[in-house]
Protein backbone atom coordinates (compact mmCIF):
# COMPACT_ATOMS: atom_id res chain seq x y z
CA UNK A 1 0.00 0.00 0.00
CA UNK A 2 1.31 3.44 -0.87
CA UNK A 3 0.26 6.82 0.53
CA UNK A 4 -2.33 7.53 -2.17
CA UNK A 5 -3.96 4.16 -1.51
CA UNK A 6 -3.94 4.78 2.25
CA UNK A 7 -5.58 8.18 1.76
CA UNK A 8 -8.17 6.63 -0.58
CA UNK A 9 -9.02 3.88 1.92
CA UNK A 10 -9.77 6.31 4.73
CA UNK A 11 -11.38 9.07 2.63
CA UNK A 12 -13.86 6.50 1.37
CA UNK A 13 -14.83 5.65 4.96
CA UNK A 14 -12.47 2.80 5.78
CA UNK A 15 -12.55 1.91 9.46
CA UNK A 16 -9.45 2.19 11.63
CA UNK A 17 -10.31 -1.06 13.45
CA UNK A 18 -10.57 -2.95 10.17
CA UNK A 19 -7.35 -1.39 8.89
CA UNK A 20 -5.48 -2.46 12.02
CA UNK A 21 -6.85 -5.98 11.67
CA UNK A 22 -5.80 -6.17 8.01
CA UNK A 23 -2.31 -4.88 8.86
CA UNK A 24 -1.94 -7.08 11.97
CA UNK A 25 -1.62 -4.00 14.18
CA UNK A 26 -2.52 -3.90 17.86
CA UNK A 27 -5.54 -1.65 18.40
CA UNK A 28 -4.41 -1.14 21.98
CA UNK A 29 -1.14 0.46 20.87
CA UNK A 30 -0.51 3.94 22.20
CA UNK A 31 0.51 5.19 18.75
CA UNK A 32 0.88 3.64 15.31
CA UNK A 33 3.62 5.16 13.19
CA UNK A 34 3.55 5.39 9.38
CA UNK A 35 6.87 4.64 7.66
CA UNK A 36 7.81 4.78 3.98
CA UNK A 37 10.34 2.74 2.05
CA UNK A 38 13.50 4.74 1.33
CA UNK A 39 14.44 6.55 -0.79
CA UNK A 40 11.24 8.50 -0.28
CA UNK A 41 8.75 8.86 -3.12
CA UNK A 42 5.00 9.32 -3.22
CA UNK A 43 4.43 5.87 -4.73
CA UNK A 44 6.70 4.01 -2.31
CA UNK A 45 5.33 1.28 -0.10
CA UNK A 46 4.31 2.09 3.45
CA UNK A 47 4.82 0.07 6.61
CA UNK A 48 3.03 0.52 9.91
CA UNK A 49 4.49 -0.10 13.34
CA UNK A 50 3.19 0.15 16.86
CA UNK A 51 5.28 2.61 18.86
CA UNK A 52 5.91 -0.05 21.50
CA UNK A 53 7.63 -2.31 18.94
CA UNK A 54 10.12 0.21 17.57
CA UNK A 55 12.66 2.63 18.89
CA UNK A 56 12.17 6.36 18.41
CA UNK A 57 14.49 6.38 15.41
CA UNK A 58 13.42 8.21 12.29
CA UNK A 59 14.72 5.32 10.18
CA UNK A 60 14.50 1.59 10.73
CA UNK A 61 15.43 -1.53 8.88
CA UNK A 62 12.56 -3.95 8.34
CA UNK A 63 12.91 -7.17 6.36
CA UNK A 64 16.20 -5.90 4.91
CA UNK A 65 14.84 -2.55 3.67
CA UNK A 66 15.20 0.93 5.13
CA UNK A 67 12.00 2.75 6.10
CA UNK A 68 11.65 6.39 7.14
CA UNK A 69 9.06 7.65 9.63
CA UNK A 70 6.57 10.04 8.05
CA UNK A 71 4.07 10.73 10.84
CA UNK A 72 1.83 8.98 13.32
CA UNK A 73 -1.70 7.80 12.68
CA UNK A 74 -3.25 10.50 14.87
CA UNK A 75 -1.84 13.16 12.55
CA UNK A 76 -2.88 11.16 9.50
CA UNK A 77 -6.47 10.69 10.68
CA UNK A 78 -6.76 14.41 11.50
CA UNK A 79 -5.57 15.21 7.98
CA UNK A 80 -8.10 12.79 6.50
CA UNK A 81 -10.89 14.37 8.54
CA UNK A 82 -9.82 17.80 7.29
CA UNK A 83 -9.65 16.56 3.69
CA UNK A 84 -13.27 15.45 3.93
CA UNK A 85 -14.48 18.90 4.95
CA UNK A 86 -16.38 20.86 2.27
CA UNK A 87 -13.54 23.21 1.32
CA UNK A 88 -11.20 20.29 0.51
CA UNK A 89 -13.56 17.80 -1.08
CA UNK A 90 -12.41 18.98 -4.50
CA UNK A 91 -8.89 17.65 -3.81
CA UNK A 92 -8.09 14.26 -5.27
CA UNK A 93 -6.65 11.49 -3.12
CA UNK A 94 -3.33 12.05 -4.85
CA UNK A 95 -3.37 15.76 -3.96
CA UNK A 96 -4.12 14.96 -0.33
CA UNK A 97 -1.35 12.35 -0.31
CA UNK A 98 1.06 14.84 -1.90
CA UNK A 99 0.29 17.41 0.83
CA UNK A 100 0.86 14.81 3.54
CA UNK A 101 4.08 13.69 1.88
CA UNK A 102 5.32 17.28 1.54
CA UNK A 103 4.55 17.92 5.20
CA UNK A 104 6.43 14.80 6.23
CA UNK A 105 9.59 15.55 4.28
CA UNK A 106 9.67 19.33 4.72
CA UNK A 107 8.06 20.25 8.01
CA UNK A 108 8.22 17.27 10.35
Amino acid sequence: MNLVQLVNYFRKGGAFNEFCHLQNLDLESEVIEVFMLAPLGLDNELAFFEMERISEDIELVYEGSVYVNLFNFYYFMDAIEDSNSPQYLNLSDEEVARRLFDYAINDA
